[in-house]
């Protein structure tokens, strides 16, 4: 078998993982819990037959002149799943989260905030050697390089609270998680080696689509079999856990008002109250000696 048809073979088998997985996870009501995940599947699903067609296109002698058929389509295509991955990111920890409410909404906040930050320092960061059209990669990859990132530290703080979150191995928020982070790790690889090593190109693009099969494999496992029930967060009351949790559902509510009284008002009743307690005691007095 030839390496082009090797790789063909392998294109198909990741566009079959692919409709397997957005139909496995339709089939299941997934997209109600994480719908950005679902349109980002769709997007996959829709996107690679049309990109193939058009990369096939542009292979032959006479599609030379025709390479915009490619170069559009791929790189808004790169671009929308760059953005689509940041909102699975924040469905995700939102998922993972969802046992402690108010952990969840002030570690939203500060998820978005880490994602602006990361954004604007990947933007800022580039070159922009490349003037016109030929900047559209370099802007696309470094975003997609600061979405890589935030799926490994996804991973990695899903991996660690754990036990806190009450979160299982075969929960669907890990095995999501799991999945793009092994994918990342996969695209940090691939790119720290092409420049080394560009002899070897061919036998690493084998070894990175074979990775991403294994990865949409996971997924396929994940949807496949039942997910395991969450065990509710039981924690005592005096754990560190809980009071930030109750402080971060106390934050941005106003509470209840209350009336204070004025001083000088409390010192007229306060007279009041001593005349009435004076005008009682000599009654009873005066009953006392009567009697």
């Amino acid at each position: 078998m030839s390496s082009q048809l090797a790789m063909s073979v392998m294109s198909a088998a990741e566009f079959g993982l692919w409709a397997s997985l957005a139909f496995l996870f339709w089939k299941r009501k997934l997209y109600r819990r994480f719908p950005y995940m679902a349109t980002y599947l769709a997007l996959r699903v829709a996107s690679m037959p049309m990109l193939l067609s058009a990369l096939y296109v542009q292979s032959k002698p006479w599609g030379q002149d025709y390479y915009w058929v490619y170069f559009f389509p791929y790189w808004a295509v790169y671009i929308a799943s760059a953005v689509l991955l940041l909102l699975v990111c924040i469905e995700v920890f939102r998922s993972a989260l969802s046992a402690l409410p108010g952990l969840m909404k002030i570690g939203i906040v500060i998820f978005r905030w880490a994602i602006l930050v990361s954004v604007v320092l990947t933007f800022s960061s580039i070159s922009f050697v490349h003037r016109g059209l030929s900047a559209v990669p370099d802007v696309a990859v470094a975003l997609m390089r600061s979405v890589s990132i935030l799926e490994l530290c996804l991973l990695a703080f899903l991996c660690l609270s754990m036990n806190a979150l009450r979160l299982t191995v075969r929960d669907m928020a890990f095995g999501i998680a799991l999945g793009f982070g092994f994918m990342s790790a996969n695209d940090f690889v691939f790119a720290a080696f092409i420049p080394r090593a560009s002899v070897m190109t061919s036998t690493l693009q084998f070894v990175y689509e074979a990775m991403i099969l294994v990865a949409l494999a996971v997924w396929v496992v994940y949807c496949v079999l039942p997910e395991a029930v969450r065990k509710p967060v039981m924690m005592p009351a005096n754990s560190t856990i809980y009071r930030w949790n109750e402080i971060a559902s106390a934050l941005g509510h106003t509470g209840t008002q209350i009336a204070v009284q004025q001083p000088a008002n409390s010192f007229f009743l306060t007279d009041v109250e001593r005349v009435v307690e004076k005008v009682l005691t000599r009654n009873l007095k005066g009953r006392e000696s009567e009697s």
